[in-house]
């Protein structure tokens, strides 16, 4: 419950992560449940408590898997795996 209240209020700033990360696939051309699984995922990254990256991406692709469509899996895994990378190289400018 926490991580669904959490997505829902930061709607609009994880959906901007989203565009900038599928450009050519941008949210409102998403199947509902990859744009929510992005968003869970996301958000979830994001706190200070949070499983371990390869967790938290394997979680969403097995959700996708299991109730998206055939390429959800793979969509989700590349975009999740760009924002880890993105989160590193900030790490790493720091």
């Amino acid at each position: 419950e926490v991580l669904a209240r959490g997505a829902h209020r930061e709607k609009r700033r994880l959906d901007k992560i989203i565009r900038r990360l599928s450009p050519s696939w941008a949210p409102p051309r998403q199947p509902v449940v990859d744009r929510n699984l992005l968003r869970l995922a996301i958000y979830e990254l994001s706190m200070p408590d949070a499983p371990p990256p390869p967790v938290v991406i394997n979680e969403a692709v097995e959700l996708a898997k299991k109730y998206s469509t055939e390429d959800s899996g793979k969509f989700i895994n590349g975009v999740l795996g760009s924002y880890i990378r993105e989160l590193e190289a900030q790490s790493e400018d720091r």
